[in-house]
């Protein structure tokens, strides 16, 4: 399992909405609750396993995130090509 934890709530948020699927969708992708990633998307945390599922789910539908490099962190689509 790869190390997500720089991934914040924000990023996952603003992932879901590039792909234009809401959270309960990407929840079921993840194989998580919609409440529990709702708690994620918020910034409230959690668990490490559930954090790293939401992120391959977003990853397997063509997300990449991108880390802080002193602008801030941020996500874009893959190119389809």
């Amino acid at each position: 399992m790869s190390d997500f934890t720089h991934i914040t709530g924000r990023q996952i948020a603003a992932a879901r909405a590039l792909l234009a699927i809401g959270q309960v969708e990407l929840a079921k992708a993840a194989n998580i609750s919609a409440p529990t990633l709702r708690r994620i998307e918020a910034d409230e945390g959690g668990m490490k396993n559930n954090i790293a599922a939401v992120c391959a789910a977003l990853i397997e539908a063509g997300v990449i995130f991108i880390d802080s490099n002193g602008n801030g962190p941020g996500v874009r689509l893959r190119d389809p090509s």
